[in-house]
């Protein structure tokens, strides 16, 4: 095993185990002193949504942030580790490790917000982009699964624009040279994401996926 593949391997996993972080259930446990399992109640997601309509808005923020911060913190980690293309695998792991735990038998969250956190770092250019799109569509009079509807623009948007960047060498601001990397990483953050969906549309409960209660 050359020194590179070993690098990257170190990458990937630190990723994981950042992304596998229970953010969402360690604030419902100090707010509510465990009363409360995000992964029972309401929706059954350890997410933000979720959090916010059990634990409050000031709760729901800091779980949005914290999990924000868990796929920034696995990019930077990874970049450290392995550089640039680290930097893109740490992130994918992170979504990877946010939606499929290992600790708790692979039920996690959506990792919408992780999957943001990876955004600010390997293509800040586009996160302010990202967050319009994602909040005007699930904004829009009309539609049927905002919530859904809204990930997937912003995730088709934010895939098609780190294609253009790559194939153009556009500016990147303080994440990692354009290259291949960028939409190769992006596009399996966003098939993690989809699959994750899928999966917690087959259950009979609804979430934040489906249709509004």
């Amino acid at each position: 095993m050359t020194r590179r593949t070993l690098s990257l391997l170190s990458a990937a996993a630190a990723g994981y185990l950042v992304g596998t972080t229970p953010s969402a259930r360690l604030i419902a446990q100090l707010k509510t002193g465990g009363s409360i399992d995000l992964r029972s109640a309401g929706s059954g997601n350890p997410g933000a949504l979720n959090a916010l309509r059990l634990l409050g808005r000031r709760a729901g923020g800091v779980v949005v942030v914290a999990d924000v911060g868990k796929g920034i913190a696995a990019c930077v980690l990874g970049r450290r580790l392995a550089g640039d293309g680290g930097a893109h695998l740490s992130g994918v792991a992170a979504v990877s490790g946010h939606c499929y735990p290992l600790w708790t038998g692979f039920r996690g969250g959506k990792g919408v917000a992780t999957s943001f956190g990876q955004c600010l770092y390997t293509f800040p250019v586009f996160a302010p982009v990202d967050a319009a799109v994602a909040v005007a569509v699930g904004r829009r009079p009309g539609v049927r699964r905002p919530a859904l509807a809204s990930v997937a623009a912003s995730s088709t948007a934010w895939l098609l624009a780190s294609v253009l960047w790559w194939r153009r060498g556009g500016p990147n601001l303080w994440g990692p040279r354009p290259t291949a990397a960028l939409p190769l990483a992006n596009a399996a953050t966003v098939a993690i994401i989809a699959s994750r969906a899928a999966r917690r549309s087959q259950r009979e409960r609804p979430d934040e996926f489906g249709p509004r209660q």
